[in-house]
């Protein structure tokens, strides 16, 4: 079923979700939805589309992705590639830190899509495919409403018992990223954001951080720099983050999420907090002084 990876990677403009052919919506699909549907797979760089966003927002670095297989397969990744076409890892090779409390930001998830893509944290150069349960791909009951993915270089140690969050140990991945601004990113797409706010999300008992962000060239983000200014402009988002991410296993027949810190949304100075911390675990794994078990560090 799948196809042969591209050629040779080219630039792309940044038309919404172009690289998200065959995506199953699991509620009514937006008005656009045929705008953002593509016929075929195609290697791309970061290049944006001056209508949708500013370049600025965008990491510079010469990083293009190269699909392999149809999206919506099992066989289906997207892979990063340096200036001179070598594979590298989204996770361990995109740096973490821009400057002046900006990160970057590696979409996995594009907002209003359901199919469940992450970084495959056990293969060689950790592409982002779909996830899958028992041999089967993996959606979400529905539509997340943001942009989702992960900060590079960061890593929730499960060897670490965090004593402000109930003794819970961490999820063995990256720290995940919910990016609020207005436009649909893309998979792949490296974004420069500024964190505001942080959710202590415990899932099975394991503890699996949501850092609230938002991409610098949101028409907003100069409005927004912590959590009161996330409620002030973007009123009822935190609450509708928490709900999403506390039920969407539910229809599954799993009991609902928890969130410690007293179910709220801390400030962004716990973010920040959480990001140091989490990036200083990544930089211990990737020194092999903690057992990588099955991740990969290509």
């Amino acid at each position: 079923m799948a196809t042969a990876a591209t050629a040779s990677a080219t630039r792309f403009t940044a038309a919404a979700g172009g690289a998200f052919h065959g995506l199953r919506w699991r509620c009514s699909p937006p008005a656009y939805q045929g705008a953002i549907l593509s016929a075929r797979p195609r290697a791309v760089s970061l290049t944006p589309q001056r209508r949708f966003v500013a370049p600025s927002a965008l990491y510079k670095a010469d990083i293009q992705t190269k699909e392999e297989g149809l999206p919506e397969t099992l066989d289906y990744r997207v892979f990063f590639l340096d200036g001179s076409g070598k594979n590298i890892s989204p996770w361990h090779d995109v740096p973490l830190h821009v400057g002046d409390g900006v990160f970057n930001f590696v979409v996995e998830i594009p907002k209003v899509s359901s199919a469940k893509m992450e970084v495959a944290t056990d293969e060689p150069f950790t592409p982002i495919k779909q996830d899958t349960k028992k041999g089967k791909l993996r959606y979400y009951p529905y539509n997340i409403n943001w942009n989702y993915g992960l900060l590079p270089q960061t890593w929730e140690d499960p060897s670490f018992a965090n004593a402000e969050v109930e003794g819970a140990f961490g999820d063995n991945d990256p720290v995940d990223v919910v990016e609020i601004g207005e436009r649909r990113a893309k998979i792949g797409d490296i974004l420069k954001v500024k964190p505001l706010a942080a959710l202590a999300m415990i899932d099975e008992g394991e503890l699996d951080w949501k850092i609230v962000a938002i991409s610098l060239d949101d028409p907003r983000a100069s409005l927004v720099n912590d959590v009161d200014d996330v409620e002030k402009h973007f009123p009822g988002t935190l609450t509708a983050i928490r709900d999403w991410f506390r039920d969407y296993k539910i229809p599954d027949g799993k009991p609902a999420n928890k969130f410690g810190l007293g179910n709220k949304a801390a400030n962004k100075d716990y973010a920040l907090k959480v990001i140091t911390e989490t990036n200083e675990s990544w930089t211990k794994l990737m020194r092999r002084s903690v057992p990588a078990g099955d991740l990969s560090l290509l």
